[in-house]
């Protein structure tokens, strides 16, 4: 019994010996992508969120306000880059406009001919309007005379032959003078071919647009050149805003404009200044110029406000998006990419801020990359990690 014993342990000593404990490096830590501030010397789950996880290496970490991340770190945080280039910046002015037709689009539909308005198919502003649709139907002595001399023309043209009298030319006088009425061919024809004088005529229209405004009623008489439509193309339409006399100076046709709208939540519209006015009011010190806008989807309504922003004293400099730049009481850092998903914290000396961009004047050079998203978590995920902020590395004398 003595002797089995003994073998028993002589073989479990063997096979203790032959197993290897696998030993984690000395140069690896885990920690958690989501909550950077745990720190363990072997892998497992975060004891806050749960997440597995993440190796690092601790040689990651050296180097003077440097930081490398996890490719799933670097997922998470949304930390994208970009080059530092130039941009065109200047000075940011914000106007007050609103938003007006384009008066060049503008087009009047007036009655060629005397008579009453019986029936208006459109009576609303707004209302869009077709090539070719019925606008309104009119009640005319003038344009029935005509219709019955055509009529009756054609008639004396198929019973009487050879009478020496030129129907033909009668009938084709007829069918012009029905024209410059504003009838359609396509009318003058059916009115031929039904042989019937009609009590109302129906005048369509010979434009695309939309209605401006509606210049008559159901009922009302109308001379000849009366207005009863205002059509306008609302594809495009004008931004008209005030402006103070201290920047006309700086304020040319042809500049580039960006338009935001509240109505459209902040969406912006790109255009170019088509108008200066060339008379200042003298009592206000206003002045009034005008941006071409696109309209193709037809959204934009006359008497919308609207916000003009102008850049002034333009030039092209070497700059960030804002986002990118960290600032504080002691100055402004950004987040230099120095390897793959490896990081510096660099001070940089900044100039003017435009178009939510900010100009860089030393620090970094043309070209190098730049983290533009993220860059607050960054310096949230180094202060986790060293325990201190990354401003406090860099010497401010030489800024």
């Amino acid at each position: 019994m003595l002797k089995n014993i003994s073998i028993i342990l002589l073989l479990a000593f063997f096979i203790s010996c032959g197993r290897k404990e696998k030993k984690i490096p000395d140069d690896l830590y885990y920690t958690c992508s989501m909550d950077p501030q745990v720190v363990e010397s072997k892998p497992g789950k975060c004891p806050i969120c749960k997440m597995p996880l993440t190796e690092v290496k601790k040689g990651q970490m050296q180097g003077e306000n440097e930081l490398q991340l996890s490719d799933q770190q670097i997922q998470l945080g949304n930390i994208t880059t970009d080059s530092l280039k130039e941009h065109l910046l200047g000075d940011d002015i914000l106007l007050t406009g609103t938003i007006n037709a384009n008066q060049n689009t503008l087009a009047s539909i007036s009655s060629r001919v005397m008579g009453r308005i019986e029936k208006l198919y459109f009576k609303t502003t707004g209302d869009i309007i077709s090539k070719g649709q019925p606008l309104y139907e009119i009640y005319s002595e003038d344009l029935n005379i005509i219709i019955r001399e055509m009529l009756l023309a054609a008639e004396k043209k198929k019973s009487l032959k050879n009478n020496g009298v030129d129907y033909d030319k009668i009938l084709q006088s007829a069918r012009n003078k029905l024209l410059l009425y504003g009838l359609t061919g396509e009318q003058i024809i059916q009115v031929e071919k039904e042989n019937s004088q009609p009590y109302t005529v129906k005048i369509l229209s010979k434009i695309d647009g939309v209605i401006y405004s509606v210049d008559i009623k159901e009922g009302n008489y109308v001379l000849e050149g009366d207005n009863v439509f205002h059509l306008a193309d609302f594809s495009t339409v004008w931004v008209e805003a005030q402006v103070y006399s201290d920047y006309m100076n700086e304020i040319k046709e042809g500049m580039d404009a960006k338009v935001m709208l509240p109505d459209f939540q902040g969406k912006k519209f790109s255009g170019k200044i088509s108008f200066v006015n060339p008379e200042l009011n003298p009592s206000s010190k206003i002045n009034i110029i005008r941006v071409e806008i696109s309209n193709s989807n037809l959204d934009i309504k006359p008497g919308m406000l609207a916000y003009v922003r102008l850049l002034l004293k333009q030039k092209n400099v070497l700059s960030l998006p804002t986002n990118a730049v960290i600032k504080d009481g002691k100055g402004s850092t950004v987040w230099l990419q120095t390897g793959h998903n490896k990081f510096k914290s660099v001070m940089v000396h900044t100039g003017f801020e435009a178009n939510d961009y900010t100009e860089i004047l030393h620090g970094l050079n043309k070209g190098d990359i730049v983290v533009v998203s993220g860059a607050y978590l960054l310096n949230s995920e180094y202060i986790f990690k060293k325990g201190a902020n990354p401003m406090e590395g860099h010497d401010m004398s030489k800024m």
